[in-house]
């Protein structure tokens, strides 16, 4: 155990000033996620300008999308779950428990990967075609996913145990993991898909090499030298406490990630049944421009987790108060300011992902409609990842269902019947539920916090 470095990371977190802190730790993780955001996005920029089939091809990539989000969510489950119970441990000064934390988590992983390999691969072309796909998308979709799916264990690895890396307070080495990934995909991809010729199919291989690149790179450091919590057999062996305390604290992330998936699958179909193919490569657009907004302020977000988690597990209350207010105005600005420019320059967004006039002409006032409501997602993010920071996993699950389950999925499939708008009933239902869950989110943080940080 590199007990040295244990230390001095365990000081900092509990006396290095808190405004320095948390840009120190949050904005290598906001790095990491906007590279990470160019990983999930690059491909569909490269194949929305395939010559000829760019809009098709597009469309198929977009309704693979519920399938490549419920893979990452199962990474949060017990990357996220597992990571915020191990900092809290090391608050503690639990360091043993925190490492078998690590090692559940890992052995979690990689029953994840096998489980989600075998399912998709047998079901790919029948769940294709439920979630959107038609006789034209449906070779790019199939192609494409064929090829991600044999990548899975390299995507739960990467993304799962990062987490670790970043609550031990290695910001830098956190954010390296995705950029090596992220930079080697952006490399590969129009080397496999124009030069080779493979279109959707050099998409998929440059991301599952990208992400086996950074999966090595996370376990050697986290069974190196430099890491405080290693990664060891013996504490892979399953405990059911461990497992239980983490699938619970997990399962919020994982809800708001694998929600997300059913939400493309409700808009795929959709834009299906009210429109055709060019309005589900508009989805794909839509949903990309989301993650642009999203993202970073997740990456911010979690950079503040282990300053709030370590010392609300130390009984720092000054500090874990001081950090929430610095999070909360950062992410609330960040959201207000990125939609104004949404709103002003849409087709500076959409002009990313295509060339084609058409596309672009119809994407750009249901990009407006569609993104109004996320100016307030600032919020939103800052209080629900600090429920989670402070082991709240029963109401960070709650607000995790509120805003997708609970108010979106309805919403989508009853204002375009209601309202007979159709794909536009779809787009509105977006703001509307992004308004209700912020306003709730911040009341019940602003009474339930109280009481919490009071205890």
């Amino acid at each position: 155990m590199n007990t040295q470095k244990q230390a001095e990371e365990n000081e900092a977190l509990a006396v290095e000033p808190v405004g320095r802190l948390l840009f120190r730790l949050a904005i290598p993780t906001v790095v990491a996620q906007l590279v990470n955001l160019l990983y999930n996005i690059i491909d569909r920029i490269y194949v929305g300008h395939i010559p000829e089939v760019g809009t098709e091809a597009l469309a198929g990539l977009g309704v693979t999308f519920p399938i490549v989000m419920l893979v990452a969510a199962a990474s949060s489950l017990a990357g996220m779950g597992g990571a915020s119970r191990a900092a809290i441990s090391m608050g503690k000064g639990e360091h043993d428990k925190a490492e078998k934390y690590l090692g559940n988590a890992a052995l979690l992983l990689v029953l994840f990967s096998i489980v989600l390999t075998v399912v998709f691969l047998i079901t790919r072309d029948p769940i294709l075609m439920v979630f959107g796909a038609s006789e034209a998308t449906l070779p790019y979709a199939s192609s494409y996913l064929g090829i991600y799916l044999l990548g899975t264990v390299f995507v739960q690895i990467a993304l799962g145990l990062n987490m670790f890396i970043t609550n031990q307070g290695f910001a830098k080495t956190s954010m390296a993991t995705v950029c090596i990934g992220a930079v080697l995909n952006i490399i590969l991809d129009p080397l496999f898909i124009f030069v080779f010729g493979m279109e959707v199919r050099g998409a998929a291989l440059a991301t599952i090499i990208s992400q086996a690149v950074s999966a090595v790179w996370v376990l050697k450091f986290l069974t190196g030298k430099r890491t405080v919590l290693r990664l060891k057999l013996s504490c892979m062996r399953p405990d059911r406490r461990i497992i239980g305390s983490t699938l619970l604290l997990g399962i919020s992330p994982f809800i708001m990630q694998s929600t997300e998936s059913l939400i493309q699958l409700i808009f795929n179909t959709g834009m299906q049944t009210y429109g055709n193919d060019m309005y589900v490569a508009v989805m794909s657009i839509l949903f990309s421009v989301m993650q642009v907004v999203w993202m970073p302020m997740q990456g911010f977000a979690q950079g503040a987790q282990p300053i709030i988690s370590y010392n609300y597990g130390a009984q720092n209350i000054a500090r874990v108060k001081k950090c929430f207010r610095l999070l909360f105005v950062i992410c609330l600005g960040f959201s207000l300011f990125i939609i104004a420019l949404v709103e002003v320059f849409p087709g500076m967004f959409i002009g990313m992902f295509t060339d084609e006039t058409e596309l672009i002409q119809l994407g750009i006032p249901a990009l407006r409609v569609f993104m109004l409501g996320m100016c307030l997602m600032g919020a939103q993010s800052a209080c629900q990842q600090t429920f989670l920071a402070l082991g709240e996993s029963m109401i960070s699950m709650f607000l995790a269902l509120l805003r997708k389950v609970i108010l979106l999925m309805p919403l989508a499939l009853l204002l375009p019947v209601i309202t007979g708008w159709g794909v536009w009933g779809l787009l509105i239902a977006e703001p509307v539920s992004d308004v209700i869950a912020v306003s709730t989110t911040v009341t019940m943080f602003a009474i339930r916090s109280r009481k919490i940080l009071a205890e």
